[in-house]
C-alpha cells in the first residue's frame, strides 16, 4: 500500500510539473506576442485565439503578433472566423507558416499583411475543396450541398484577392488536393518571403 501510494504520489507530481511548465510557456509566448497554431482548426482553438488576439490587442495595439502555423487544417468557419480576428484587432499580424499549412490553415496564414506571410524552407501547404460526410434526407443534404459550395466560394475569393489570382485559377486549381512547396508557395503569391532565420522577422517587428 506504501509503496502504491508513493507512485501515486510521484505520478501526481509529474502531472503538476507538467501544468507548470505548460503555464510558463504558455505565459513566455504571450509576452513574446507569439501564438502557435499546431492543431487542428476548431471551435476550442478559435476561443483561445480570439482571446489571446484581445489580450494582446489591450497590451499594446501597435506591436506585431507573429502567429507560428504546422495544422492539417479543419473547420471552415473556425479558419474564416481565426481569419476574420486577425484582420479586426489593429495590431500588425506577421504569420509564418513551420511544416504544414492546409485547407482551412492556409485561410489563417493569409489572415498576416501581404508582406509578412513567411515560410520556412520546408513546409508545404495544401489547398482544395471543403467535404463533409453529411447524412440524412436528400432535402437536408441538398442544403448542405448548396452550403458547402458556398463555403468554397469563399474559401476561393480570400485565395484569390489575397494572391492577386483570378478567381477561375484558384477553382480550378482547388477542384482537386493542390499541393505547394515553399518555393511554389511563393510563386503562387501565397508566401511573401521564405526565410531561415528569425532575423528575417524581426526586421518587421
Amino acid at each position: 500500500m506504501e509503496k502504491t501510494n508513493r507512485i501515486q504520489f510521484e505520478g501526481q507530481n509529474e502531472k503538476n510539473e507538467e501544468v507548470d511548465r505548460g503555464r510558463f510557456l504558455d505565459k513566455e509566448l504571450l509576452e513574446s506576442r507569439t501564438l502557435v497554431i499546431s492543431q487542428a482548426i476548431d471551435a476550442p482553438l478559435a476561443r483561445n485565439i480570439y482571446s489571446r488576439l484581445i489580450l494582446l490587442e489591450k497590451d499594446s495595439n501597435e506591436k506585431p503578433i507573429t502567429v507560428i502555423i504546422n495544422s492539417q487544417g479543419g473547420s471552415a468557419d473556425s479558419g474564416f472566423g481565426i481569419y476574420d480576428m486577425l484582420r479586426f484587432v489593429q495590431c500588425p499580424v506577421i504569420t509564418l507558416t513551420a511544416g504544414l499549412c492546409a485547407s482551412a490553415a492556409v485561410i489563417v496564414f493569409l489572415a498576416g499583411e501581404k508582406d509578412r506571410r513567411f515560410s520556412l524552407p520546408n513546409s508545404r501547404f495544401l489547398i482544395h475543396q471543403p467535404s463533409t460526410s453529411a447524412v440524412g434526407p436528400a432535402a437536408d443534404l441538398e442544403i448542405t450541398a448548396n452550403q458547402i459550395l458556398k463555403i468554397r466560394d469563399q474559401f476561393n475569393s480570400i485565395i484569390a484577392q489575397e494572391t492577386g489570382k483570378d478567381i477561375k485559377t484558384v477553382t480550378a486549381d482547388s477542384n482537386r488536393d493542390y499541393w505547394l512547396s515553399a518555393q511554389e508557395a511563393f510563386e503562387y503569391n501565397l508566401v511573401s518571403k521564405i526565410i531561415t532565420s528569425r532575423n528575417e522577422i524581426d526586421a518587421y517587428r
